[in-house]
């Protein structure tokens, strides 16, 4: 998992458990995106690496 991954990912479940602790839904939601975006960050590291690799 890539650095930038891991820390959008931390930064969501903070805001999403916020969000639920305060009742505000857009910072939940806020959350989920954020939480999305690592995951998108890391599946696009992981193919990077993989070219990287195969061209080697």
């Amino acid at each position: 998992m890539s650095n930038d991954g891991k820390v959008d990912e931390a930064k969501g479940r903070v805001k999403e458990a916020a969000g639920s602790l305060t009742g505000d839904d857009d910072l939940k939601n806020e959350g989920k995106v954020d939480r999305a975006s690592g995951t998108v960050k890391d599946k696009v590291g992981d193919a990077t690496d993989k070219v990287k690799d195969a061209l080697k």
